[in-house]
């Protein structure tokens, strides 16, 4: 009926690139911050410029993990070792915390010029489940989650909000680590064997094995159905719409 075994009586989603169409802005915004840093060092240096791959290496250092983690992932991969800085550090400042700002600028400014779409086939099954009466929740690394969901007039389908601003606030360690996830299910009164986990980020699926949930399942928006196998996912699908018999 839900496409998952029937143990499984409380549901976690990932937000961007499971619920709504914004995991895309979110590489674009990444690719203008780190490509303008890039550029600038080449000049400082005199190395080349080899710029950030939206695919690639999103996937592999960005996707799904906390914005800072996200930028400390892709600066050891080039062996760039810059500052933390603070976060009252301004927008591009070569810091840590300075090159995270302006990515989250870029991708507040995309989101407000082009709007939040929901993938009709993820509400189409948040719909099912409210209906059936099971416990809903968004783990979502972005501490502008409930903006994003309220743009996408999602908001009211959620029993539980577990989002960056949550994780800084409690303390919780980011995708990969279960954290975030084990915190949902807490509030959800779930234990993770009888949850399942929705992620189409390979940092979430590794998430969702380590925290022992019932089930993950990876979401196949860019072609990567073996690489979120490979990470723990065990069951892949290309839209929610699937594991209800309708069309995405």
């Amino acid at each position: 009926m839900l496409g998952v075994p029937d143990r499984i009586k409380a549901f976690l989603f990932d937000l961007d690139g499971v619920l709504t169409q914004t995991a895309k802005v979110h590489a674009a915004a990444w690719k203008d911050m780190f490509d303008a840093f890039l550029r600038s060092e080449a000049a400082r240096t005199g190395a080349e410029f080899v710029p950030f791959d939206p695919v690639a290496d999103y996937d592999r250092y960005v996707d799904g993990r906390p914005r800072l983690d996200g930028t400390r992932q892709f600066l050891s991969s080039r062996g760039i070792d810059l500052p933390e800085g603070t976060p009252q550090d301004p927008p591009g400042t070569r810091t840590v915390n300075g090159l995270s700002a302006a990515k989250n600028d870029t991708v507040l400014r995309m989101i407000h010029e082009q709007g939040v779409q929901p993938y009709p086939g993820s509400v189409a099954y948040l719909h099912r489940l409210r209906d059936l009466g099971l416990p809903r929740a968004v783990v979502s690394s972005s501490a502008n989650c409930r903006d994003v969901l309220r743009a996408a007039g999602i908001d009211d389908l959620f029993d539980v909000v577990v989002d960056g601003i949550t994780a800084a606030r409690d303390h919780l360690a980011g995708k990969p680590a279960p954290d975030t996830f084990l915190a949902a299910a807490r509030q959800l009164d779930t234990a993770p064997g009888h949850a399942a986990v929705f992620e189409d980020a390979l940092a979430g699926v590794a998430a969702g094995r380590a925290g022992g949930f019932g089930t993950v399942v990876g979401v196949n928006r860019t072609g990567q159905a073996a690489a979120l196998r490979e990470h723990g996912a065990d069951l892949v699908v290309d839209d929610l719409a699937e594991l209800i018999g309708e069309r995405g």
